[in-house]
């Protein structure tokens, strides 16, 4: 079985990698970059934001699994000192007989248009964020092509449902399990008065719908897609959809969503 590793650079993830390198090796599994069958991150979960970005141009052939070196991430279900049982379950379910179960998880599509008619496709694991570099963004949210609302304020964050537990629950959007394919729109600091008036609440549309967000006037604009700023000056329009591709998440034992959600947000619980 072929294997990558990325981790986030500090000492520890450094260690821990050469750890994991070391035991991989005395059980025959093989270290590829360019061909893993695994991917692992050592970090937190912009680590692994990071490891899929990555290689997402390899979703259909690998799986991702995440150790934690620090406060508990949603995407890594081991903890810095049970490398050994990691290895040895990488080993034990990629018998022949044997194999790991994987969860898979939507992604958002991104289709971006310039003002000159160019186009460019991203995916993203975590959100998409779109905001005014210099004043109030202002921008049409069209609902499968009907206009919805004219927005005026700070921003917009697109959420997959895996990342509803980030910048998204920060702006008051609903946390939604992960296997529902779906997207969510939420408003960030939206203004609302007797002149411009916004819905002021998350949407969540299911998959086969789109939001469209087209930029209303001369604007320097932030695009984010997961942990990556790109300033834009010529935006005419952004698609989001749920992703046809998804990914896929190494389970070699349980922990329910719902667990990392009680452990994260209300400090108690048991990895069962």
């Amino acid at each position: 079985m072929k294997y990558a590793v990325l981790d986030r650079g500090d000492e520890l993830s450094r260690q821990l990698t050469a750890q994991l390198h070391q035991l991989a090796a005395e059980r025959g599994l093989i270290h590829d970059n360019q061909e893993p069958e695994i991917v692992v991150s050592i970090g937190g979960d912009g680590t692994m934001l990071q490891a899929f970005q990555q290689y997402k141009h390899r979703l259909d052939s690998l799986g991702f699994v995440g150790i934690h070196t620090g406060h508990l991430g949603f995407y890594a279900d081991w903890k810095a000192d049970e490398i050994k049982e990691l290895v040895e379950a990488m080993c034990e379910q990629h018998d022949e007989e044997a194999h790991p179960r994987r969860v898979e998880y939507p992604l958002i599509e991104l289709t971006i248009t310039y003002e000159n008619g160019e186009e460019e496709t991203h995916i993203a694991l975590n959100e998409f964020t779109i905001k005014s570099i210099d004043t109030t963004i202002v921008a049409q949210i069209d609902i499968n092509d009907e206009l919805f609302e004219m927005f005026r304020g700070d921003g917009i964050c697109i959420s997959t449902p895996s990342g509803s537990t980030a910048y998204n629950k920060s702006l008051g959007g609903a946390m939604i399990h992960p296997t529902i394919a779906a997207i969510q729109l939420a408003e960030i600091a939206s203004i609302n008065n007797r002149v411009f008036r916004t819905l002021g609440s998350p949407i969540v549309l299911p998959k086969h719908h789109h939001f469209d967000i087209y930029s209303r006037k001369k604007q320097r604009l932030l695009l984010t897609i997961d942990h990556v700023n790109r300033p834009i000056e010529n935006l005419h329009a952004v698609r989001c959809r749920v992703a046809d591709q998804n990914v896929s998440f190494v389970r070699y034992r349980p922990f329910p969503f719902w667990n990392r959600v009680r452990e994260a947000f209300l400090g108690y619980g048991d990895q069962t």
